[in-house]
């Protein structure tokens, strides 16, 4: 630091920074190889609900927006059997079938028809 200076003093630049690129390099100058490393792919897990995701299909690439369909689960069967067992055995414990929020929601991919994801409400 130089005196009455509040910067320090600058230093000269490292000698790999003085040299050319390697396209303008004089003849018979060996130049450094360049090393690429490739970071590993990393998948994150696609938390599926109740409503369409967008994502990538594993199946066919393409960039969509998932259909979703309801399909009977174990909440709606244990939703049944407790009906049938506080009374509701005559028609009532059918009510259950009728709901989607009840069942479990199965994701699929709209191009190849690929079930991508699924969403279990007991889970």
């Amino acid at each position: 630091m130089e005196k009455g200076s509040p910067y320090p003093a600058q230093q000269p630049p490292p000698p790999q920074y003085n040299q050319p690129p390697p396209a303008y390099a004089p003849q018979g100058q060996q130049t450094a190889a360049t090393v690429v490393i490739q970071q590993p792919h990393v998948l994150l897990r696609q938390t599926f609900r109740e409503v369409p995701v967008r994502l990538n299909c594993q199946s066919c690439q393409a960039d969509i927006m998932t259909a979703t369909n309801y399909e009977t689960g174990m909440l709606t069967w244990m939703a049944v059997g407790i009906i049938c067992l506080f009374g509701g055995w005559l028609g009532c414990c059918l009510i259950p079938f009728c709901i989607d929020a009840c069942k479990d929601v199965v994701h699929t991919c709209p191009n190849c028809k690929q079930m991508v994801g699924k969403y279990n409400r007991l889970s």
